[in-house]
């Protein structure tokens, strides 16, 4: 039996980029000091009184939506709320949307939902059957951070958290490198200047990887939605998700390296290429040229279903 490296009980977890071994008391601590350290470092609690929270019902977004609750919950000028995109999408988005609601009732959060078929006028499903050269991924992820936008601003929220872990950056990270989207790379944040329209994002799961947050998850006894979404197989970032699990495999802190050596070169990149200054879509949204992505993409959709 592998004992705990800090106590001497049973371990439940081996951290092979630091070596140490674990039990569940101190491997939740483990996570939750990296948490608390990341929202200090991004978030401004003088300033940020109204944080809305992205939940899709997956163990990542919950693991989110809890941990904030954990360490702002208890704050009274602090309000924190929840932000559901359902993008319709039949035998997976229903379970998980009652993952999220039965979340939030039990602590006591805010719940709204935004449905693609109310914003956009057709839901994923009815996507998925108008694809051009583009993937379903590429349309989903468009539309649901439109929504989630318009939502987090319209319910005056002044940051929006997401479910992002170190995966999803580290992934981030490599993806545009590798095609040579250096001015997107200088925009993945975390977000210090505030753009007129766009509500600042935060991840305060940003330095944990996504076997931690999993593991956090069962420990704690979060009810999230263990769903595979039916369109994930033809994401490009599914590539890149081998190969950085491929590299950490063989070089245990691969994940936190990459997004460490990303945060060093931010400043220069931001430098090199600063925010553009934004002008107002038609839809309400804030855009670089004044039409927004989110627009672009449903025009070619609705020529396509004539």
């Amino acid at each position: 039996m592998v004992q705990c490296s800090k106590c001497g009980r049973s371990a439940v977890e081996l951290v092979r980029y630091n070596g140490s071994h674990l039990c569940a008391q101190h491997f939740q601590e483990f996570v939750e000091r990296r948490v608390k350290k990341e929202l200090r470092a991004r978030v401004d609690l003088g300033r940020v009184k109204d944080i809305a929270v992205a939940v899709s019902g997956g163990k990542d977004s919950c693991v989110a939506l809890v941990l904030l609750s954990d360490i702002l919950g208890q704050r009274r000028d602090v309000r924190l709320r929840c932000v559901t995109v359902d993008e319709g999408i039949a035998g997976y988005r229903p379970d998980t949307m009652s993952k999220v609601q039965a979340l939030c009732a039990s602590l006591d959060v805010e719940h709204t939902v935004v449905r693609f078929q109310d914003e956009l006028g057709m839901d994923m499903d009815e996507v998925a059957t108008l694809l051009g050269q583009r993937t379903p991924c590429a349309y989903c992820g468009v539309f649901r951070r439109r929504c989630l936008n318009q939502a987090a601003r319209a319910m005056g929220a002044q940051a929006l958290a997401t479910g992002h872990n170190l995966d999803d950056t580290a992934q981030a990270v490599l993806m545009n490198f590798t095609r040579g989207d250096v001015e997107r790379l200088a925009r993945l944040g975390p977000h210090i200047k505030v753009q007129p329209g766009l509500v600042p994002r935060i991840a305060p799961l940003r330095m944990i990887p996504e076997r931690e947050t999993y593991l956090y998850a069962l420990l704690r006894g979060i009810d999230f939605a263990d769903l595979t979404c039916p369109y994930w197989e033809a994401a490009l970032r599914n590539e890149y998700r081998d190969i950085v699990d491929g590299m950490e495999a063989r070089s245990p802190g691969t994940k936190h390296s990459i997004v460490a050596s990303y945060d060093a070169l931010r400043p220069l990149l931001q430098q090199q290429y600063p925010p553009a200054s934004l002008k107002r879509c038609e839809c309400g949204e804030p855009a670089p040229s004044g039409r927004c992505m989110a627009c672009t993409m449903l025009e070619e959709l609705r020529k396509r279903k004539g």
